[in-house]
C-alpha cells in the first residue's frame, strides 16, 4: 500500500492504490483546505465545493513522488490557470489557487484530484509566495 507522508503536519499514513488524497487526508484528521496562509482553515474546513475542483483550497504541493499521482486533469488545469466564480469565497473568485501555482507548476496540485498509486510527500496548503522570482515574470 502506498505511503502518503504530509510534511507540515508531520504525519504517515498509509492509502489504498488509486485513493484520493483529499478523502484519506480528510479521513486521517488533516484538513487539506488551508485558506491563505493558513488564514481561513477553519471556515475552509466547513465551506468548500467537496471534490469537485471548484474551489481550489485544497491546493498542495507534491514534494516527492510527483510519479506516484494521477496525471492533472483538464478540470484541474483550468482552475490554476484561470479562476473560476464560486460561491465559496465572499467576492465570488478564488484567485489563492491560481497565485499559488506561479512558480509551483510541476508541483502543485488539488488534493480533490489526485489519485495516489505510489509513495508521495505533500505540503497542504503552500504558502503564496508574492515577492518569489517568478510571482511578477
Amino acid at each position: 500500500m502506498p505511503l502518503v507522508k504530509f510534511i507540515k503536519e508531520n504525519k504517515e499514513i498509509e492509502v489504498p492504490h488509486g485513493a484520493n488524497l483529499r478523502k484519506e487526508a480528510i479521513h486521517a484528521g488533516i484538513n487539506p483546505h488551508q485558506g491563505l496562509n493558513g488564514f481561513g482553515a477553519g471556515i475552509n474546513k466547513l465551506v468548500n465545493c467537496h471534490g469537485f475542483a471548484q474551489c481550489g483550497t485544497c491546493r498542495v504541493k507534491i514534494t516527492k513522488g510527483m510519479e506516484n499521482v494521477s496525471p492533472m486533469g483538464f478540470v484541474e488545469r483550468t482552475r490554476f490557470k484561470w479562476p473560476i466564480p464560486t460561491p465559496v469565497t465572499p467576492g465570488g473568485l478564488d484567485p489563492l489557487p491560481c497565485m499559488a501555482f506561479v512558480g509551483n507548476e510541476d508541483t502543485m496540485r488539488l488534493a480533490c484530484q489526485v489519485e495516489v498509486q505510489g509513495d508521495i510527500e505533500v505540503e497542504t496548503g503552500p504558502a503564496l509566495d508574492l515577492f518569489g522570482e517568478n510571482f511578477f515574470s
